[in-house]
């Protein structure tokens, strides 16, 4: 019915009126957001409870797909694009004189991530809902997610992230499925009838009350569901005039310590404090959603010895790990089920991503902490170690460094990916070098112990969240040229080959491009009052700030620009717009002092007329999901210069590549496949590879003072960080210099400098051929077909989870 557009302007009025008890004239944009957002939702109920039907009806296995992190952006214009809804809103709302633009904006970014993992959370389960792939995300429900960055003075300053101050209408509150979780007490052990029982007691008592919002496939009725949880106390109505003092203020900190286990995401673990709020998360995620899950299989007359045959339970990544002796202990002790059956099933549900190398992304738990915290989850996971140990002593007898690098439990800490390799059935690194380096380094004990259980699953995205929704005259110029099948089916990009030769196409690809950009500069001007070249190169970097993905040597190569042009401002060189945007953890100092570098080059750059507006630097605050969908569909150059090996895959390098940018990139996680796909020609590469770097590590690294002595360029950006002389203040960053010389550039920042010098010369020098950049563009375009989610996911559902698609039928 909201397909006519008259019924949709009748339903659309109403719902203001009902709701806020004003006219449409009355009503502020948030009223008309709030109105249209549950409009819609209820529009999709039928379909979504349909879908968990056709789901039971089948009796298809299904998946629960648990990350800490889902970054869906806003959703109200990926649910009007994907229900085939958006044309007949727009014109509806028009009508009434009212911009659906202005209402898209209104709305937050769902505020339940960070980084890369949540935006290739949120791509998986848009994939899996347009192919109709039974699966329910489970994660926490933040109540502020991640933290607003602001830059005040340079510096990165958080403030809360209040995505929740207008409530979230996408969402519907199941109170009635709430579960309880339980930390600390102790745990009696009784026998009984022969058997050992295990009592948890004087534990602190958790409620978990799951909210639901849908995750609607496109145009094919299927609806999935993310669940997330918030923990409330379990005691919600006190007298509190009944209660004596102390007793108020006793149950005043347990409400608070109750709720700050979904307050934020990743709370700073510099302290014991925020150590244990870290692990209390993990667990209540996993307990919750596990009880969950096994409360809904048993209610469809599911029996617990058949449950890893229905239920496949994916870990995302560390975070959710506890899943496998949280798993063990709902069998043993719940469900009475004897330890080696518990483990069989446990370990016939359980798969794992695996998303890192960096030693300190491979979380660790001190014992001491965890099992005053989890105290029967710690008996499991030492069992689980004592077993599994022995096993190695019968396969590798005496080899006690084997055994000890192997261990789940080794010199008082807990390895979370041990112990995530251990208890699950799979293991798939994210892009084939990623795999290859788990393999054969990282984890190469555990490959040759296991090597059946891994497998690599190369990222994607949603090419319907990030070309058709976010580039819309670029996804209208591709279906003019070749159809429309490649919304559904990505593969037929490929088509689009034909056209690298193709004149007419190319032009009209510059003006989608110059579109594009006016988009963002318009932005630009508005949010930091710097005007953009709309014909220069936007060259572009937005990520986590991190020292392995090198913003430092961006920012040394766009210094020895600037350097180059105040020697000779007339030189011949296309103007170039550098563009940065991404937060620094709130503890990693050297993060931060990487984003004033940037700042800072930003300030003495942009004001200096000298070089005549040949180079711009902005760095765009508050990096998120509906920003990043300005930034993409605008940029030439997408900068993927992260140390090789230490990448696991990356997903903005495909999102740049699908909107038509050029990746300048080492050969490092899924850039590697990028450039296979398109050819050399069609890629900047430069760098150590991946072999070299490692061998530079085995061998105690190079000397940085050696270049730092022979490069003038170098010593000279080096010396500019704190003699003064560039930014009016000795010493000002003092931390990036001792870094790279006296701490010996870990991340080969000045060792892959020249190499990348002199390929940003090549990428300027090819620009200047306007036809030869845009077949460039269109060979990218066309080959981005193999790096959408809906490949990605199919090799999952088919070799992991072995789950079939389910067709919703109207």
């Amino acid at each position: 019915m909201l397909k006519d557009k008259e019924k949709f302007k009748e339903m659309f009025l109403d719902r203001i009126q009902t709701i806020y008890g004003v006219t449409i004239e009355e009503a502020s944009v948030t009223d008309k957001y709030m109105a249209l957002s549950s409009l819609i939702r209820d529009y999709i109920y039928r379909n979504w409870v349909h879908t968990h039907r056709e789901y039971d009806k089948k009796a298809e296995r299904q998946v629960y797909y648990f990350s800490v992190e889902f970054l869906k952006g806003k959703p109200l214009g990926n649910n009007l694009l994907n229900l085939g809804l958006k044309d007949v809103c727009k014109e509806a709302l028009d009508d009434l004189g009212i911009d659906l633009e202005s209402i898209e904006n209104i709305e937050n970014d769902v505020g339940l991530g960070n980084g890369g993992l949540g935006r290739l959370g949120a791509c998986f389960l848009e994939s899996m809902a347009s192919l109709g792939i039974p699966c329910h995300g489970c994660t926490i429900r933040y109540k502020y997610g991640l933290f607003k960055q602001k830059i005040i003075d340079g510096y990165q300053v958080e403030v809360l992230d209040n995505w929740l101050r207008n409530g979230n209408p996408w969402e519907v509150r199941k109170t009635d499925k709430s579960v309880e979780v339980k930390f600390k007490g102790k745990v009696r052990v009784n026998n009984k009838n022969g058997k050992m029982a295990f009592i948890h007691e004087d534990y602190e008592s958790i409620l978990a009350v799951p909210n639901d919002m849908p995750i609607i496939g496109y145009r094919n009725n299927t609806v999935n569901t993310l669940r997330t949880f918030s923990a409330e106390p379990k005691r919600t109505e006190l007298d509190f005039t009944l209660l004596s003092r102390e007793e108020v203020q006793k149950y005043i900190e347990y409400k608070h310590s109750v709720e700050s286990i979904s307050e934020i995401l990743y709370p700073d673990d510099h302290n014991y404090e925020g150590k244990v709020l870290r692990l209390k998360q993990q667990y209540f995620l996993v307990s919750a959603g596990l009880q969950t899950i096994i409360r809904r299989f048993k209610k469809k007359g599911g029996m617990m010895k058949n449950f890893h045959e229905k239920v496949a339970i994916h870990i995302n990544d560390t975070h959710p790990t506890l899943a496998i002796p949280e798993l063990m202990r709902i069998l043993i002790d719940e469900e009475d089920i004897e330890w080696d059956e518990a483990w069989y099933i446990t370990t016939n549900a359980i798969s794992y991503t695996n998303h890192t190398i960096l030693p300190e992304a491979l979380e660790k738990w001190n014992v001491d902490m965890f099992k005053g915290l989890l105290p029967r989850i710690y008996m499991i996971v030492h069992e689980i170690n004592e077993r599994f140990c022995k096993e190695l002593w019968n396969r590798y007898p005496e080899d006690w460094d084997r055994i000890r690098n192997m261990a789940i439990i080794n010199n008082n800490y807990i390895n979370m990916a041990h112990l995530a390799v251990v208890g699950s059935y799979s293991v798939n690194g994210v892009a084939k070098v990623h795999t290859d380096i788990l393999k054969n380094q990282v984890m190469k004990n555990f490959y040759d112990f296991s090597p059946y259980k891994f497998n690599n699953k190369t990222n994607g995205i949603t090419h319907r969240t990030w070309l058709l929704k976010a580039n819309p005259k670029l996804s209208n110029l591709i279906t003019d040229a070749i159809g429309d099948k490649w919304i559904k089916e990505p593969s037929s990009l490929i088509k689009l080959t034909s056209y690298s030769q193709d004149s007419s196409f190319k032009e009209n690809l510059f003006k989608v491009k110059k579109h594009n950009k006016q988009i963002l500069a318009d932005l630009i001007k508005r949010e930091y009052n710097i005007n953009i070249d709309l014909d220069s190169i936007v060259d572009v970097q937005v990520k986590r700030i991190h020292e392995y993905k090198r913003q430092i040597l961006n920012v040394f190569n766009i210094l020895n620009m600037y350097y180059t042009l105040k020697d000779n401002p007339d030189l011949d060189i296309p103007s170039r717009t550098f563009i940065f945007g991404g937060k620094a953890a709130p503890g990693y100092y050297m993060a931060k002092e990487i984003i004033k570098l940037i700042n800072s080059v930003s300030y003495v750059i942009n004001k200096d007329k000298i070089i005549k507006d040949k180079l711009k630097v902005i760095f765009l605050e508050n990096y998120r999901v509906s920003l990043a969908e300005r930034v993409f569909p605008a940029s030439d150059v997408s900068e993927q210069i992260s140390t090789a090996s230490k990448e696991a895959s990356g997903t903005g390098n495909m999102k740049f590549m699908i909107n038509g940018s050029i990746t300048m990139g080492t050969l490092d996680g899924a850039n590697i496949e990028i450039r296979d796909a398109v050819g050399d020609d069609n890629f900047f590469n430069f760098g150590l590879t991946v072999d070299e770097v490692l061998s530079y590590y085995r061998n105690g690294g190079y000397n940085s003072w050696d270049v730092y002595n022979s490069d003038y360029r170098v010593k000279r950006i080096l010396d500019s960080l704190i003699d003064g002389t560039l930014f009016g203040e000795k010493d000002k960053f003092r931390m990036i210099y001792e870094s790279l010389l006296n701490n010996n550039d870990q991340y080969f920042v000045l060792k892959d400098f020249d190499d990348y010098v002199k390929t940003q010369v090549k990428l300027q020098e090819r620009y200047k051929n306007k036809y030869k950049w845009l077949e460039m563009c269109t060979e990218n375009i066309a080959n981005a077909g193999k790096f959408s989610s809906d490949r990605t996911v199919k090799e999952y559902a088919k070799h992991i989870w072995k789950v079939k698609e389910v067709q919703v039928e109207k």
